[in-house]
């Protein structure tokens, strides 16, 4: 019997794809490894490996296909000793969309064998199949997954199913026409606003559909508190410009973003308890300062990873981000180079933004906003009124993992690792 090829899970919390563009066509031949198609995911365009040798049967979703579920099947693939004749006989939903609900005018029996089991039905111990964003949801409000029923594929539990469930009516089915909590109760009401004005309508991508998501989730979820103040720049900048004149042969050139990675990455290992994720039932202490930065790009942004940034100097900190960067605008990033992390940044100074607060990405327990660099008068110690280049910075904490005076603790830490910068060398 032909082979079903399913489509890929390519991160913890893909739930859908699109089918961007196959590389072979019915008749190839493929074997393991041998590359099948590439498949866009909110974050990136991946490319999706033959796990079975064979011959392709039949490509049953076309290219550019978008929110094609998890476990869809795509394609046919066939053993030896099978030919195309044989795909008939096959069991293939080639059809992804799930089957037409029975009519008043049908059988009870008909209708009762098409509904899906009341959830609590289910075997004690029977294992519960949900997505890691809806395990998380349902943790953080204090579900029971067992007793919700998924509308997912194969009855997975995703997202949608546990954002309108409490504890008490978790044991009903969610609707499943009802829209997603992060959208208009009814967005034909909002456009019917704008009737009479000229305006187009931009789609919303897989990306945008995920930024949309887990920020709605941040803010209704985490509880935020801001931690602000201001650092002196100009022993940064001073520094700066007397390595980048010695490092010009070398063709390194730091920026002050370097600077500051270094110094959330120094400041979570001075200040250990912070350096910590909330992990639903528990917080998750992390070893090593793993910074996550924010790269904006067309349609929205990633947050790559650097793993170990208090143990790299600062030049390989700079290449290693100059590099993310350009791979992150590119929607060439793997999953594992834009997932973790403990702590980000979000710096938008280069846009002349003075200030600002940032939403937590989860499960990080803070994230810092920093500003420009702007000249300003300031009093000394001795009382004296002098120009200073001061840099705003907002600390957005998640209050579950990090308390007011730990909170603060951590950001003297990154103002003095930023004001002696000479220091973060040592």
């Amino acid at each position: 019997m032909p082979i079903e090829i399913l489509m890929p899970a390519l991160s913890p919390t893909m739930e859908d794809g699109t089918l961007a563009k196959w590389l072979v066509k019915e008749g190839d031949t493929v074997s393991s490894g041998d590359i099948l198609a590439e498949i866009e995911t909110d974050k990136a365009t991946m490319e999706f490996e033959a796990v079975d040798e064979g011959v392709i049967g039949k490509l049953l979703i076309s290219e550019g296909t978008t929110e094609v579920k998890v476990n869809t099947p795509i394609a046919l693939l066939l053993e030896d000793g099978e030919s195309a004749e044989d795909i008939g006989t096959a069991q293939t939903p080639v059809a992804a969309t799930p089957p037409t609900p029975p009519t008043p005018a049908d059988a009870p029996s008909e209708a009762k064998a098409q509904t899906a089991p009341a959830p609590m039905d289910a075997a004690p111990g029977t294992r519960v199949f949900a997505s890691p964003l809806a395990r998380r949801i349902a943790a953080d409000k204090g579900l029971d997954l067992s007793q919700i029923t998924g509308t997912g594929p194969r009855g997975r539990i995703v997202k949608a199913d546990v954002d309108g469930a409490s504890p008490q009516t978790a044991t009903t089915a969610p609707s499943k026409t009802a829209p997603p909590a992060s959208q208009p109760a009814d967005a034909g009401a909002v456009a019917r606003i704008y009737a009479d004005r000229i305006y187009t309508e931009v789609p919303l991508d897989g990306m945008r559909k995920t930024i949309a998501a887990r920020l709605t989730e941040a803010k209704q979820t985490i509880p935020h508190f801001y931690l602000r103040r201001s650092v002196n720049l100009d022993p940064l900048l001073a520094f700066r410009s007397q390595l980048n004149a010695q490092l010009e042969k070398r063709g390194v050139k730091l920026s002050v973003n370097d600077f500051i990675i270094k110094a959330c990455a120094l400041a979570l290992q001075q200040v250990p308890t912070a350096n910590a994720v909330w992990a639903g039932d528990r917080i998750l202490q992390l070893t090593p300062s793993d910074v996550a930065v924010a790269v904006a790009i067309d349609g929205g942004l990633f947050t790559p990873v650097l793993k170990d940034a208090h143990q790299k100097s600062l030049s390989t900190l700079s290449a290693e981000m100059k590099d993310l960067a350009t791979r992150a605008r590119d929607r060439k990033l793997a999953p594992h180079e834009y997932q973790g992390g403990s702590f980000a940044i979000s710096n938008l100074g280069m846009f002349g933004i003075e200030n600002f607060d940032a939403v937590i990405n989860p499960p990080h327990g803070a994230i810092l906003a920093v500003g420009a660099g702007m000249k300003k008068p300031v009093v000394g110690e001795d009382g004296m009124v002098s120009v200073a280049t001061l840099m705003s910075m907002t600390l957005s904490v998640d209050h579950r993992v990090i308390d007011g005076a730990l909170g603060a603790e951590l950001m003297q830490a990154i103002s003095d690792n930023l004001e002696s910068p000479m220091a973060m060398l040592a």
